[in-house]
């Protein structure tokens, strides 16, 4: 099953950077999430992205809206990530079983064994409201984000 706009998020329970277990279940009802899949930690591209989140986090996160970030890396490598670039969100370890949770976004590749660029603004109710999937070499524009995100908050 894919998923699309309109369609029920997949939900999901990963290990943040700390060993914490987060589950897309806990915002249901409180906050909407913006799922934010990327290939690889310490990679040129997903650090910009991140670090863009991260340098205008109040654009993406507030207290309607939770950040949660999504690659196939160990939670030891998230965190030493985290811990250099400073992000104060959660980073998910989709690590094992390896890359369930991308596989059932639709974004991950078994073949190169990593996600794709994948973004899902999920609401409260837990429906998707607005995706985009890019290839692992194309970088985002957040504009889309951010433009999703006033759609939602009106």
């Amino acid at each position: 099953m894919t998923v699309e706009v309109g369609s029920p998020a997949p939900d999901f329970t990963l290990k943040n950077q700390d060993g914490q277990e987060i589950s897309l279940g806990d915002f249901k009802g409180q906050k909407a999430v913006l799922l934010v899949f990327y290939p690889f930690a310490f990679s040129g591209i997903c650090t910009g992205e991140l670090c863009s989140v991260r340098d205008d986090l109040s654009s993406f996160q507030n207290d309607d809206v939770q950040v949660l970030a999504i690659s196939c890396d160990p939670v030891e490598s998230i965190r030493a990530w985290a811990r250099q670039e400073g992000y104060e969100f959660p980073l998910l370890s989709d690590f094992w079983p390896h890359g369930a949770v991308g596989e059932s976004y639709g974004v991950f590749s078994s073949d190169l064994g990593f996600s794709f660029r994948g973004t899902f603004l999920i609401d409260k109710d837990g429906i998707v409201q607005f995706l985009e999937r890019n290839g692992p070499g194309d970088a985002r524009d957040q504009q889309g984000w951010r433009d999703a995100l006033q759609d939602l908050a009106a």
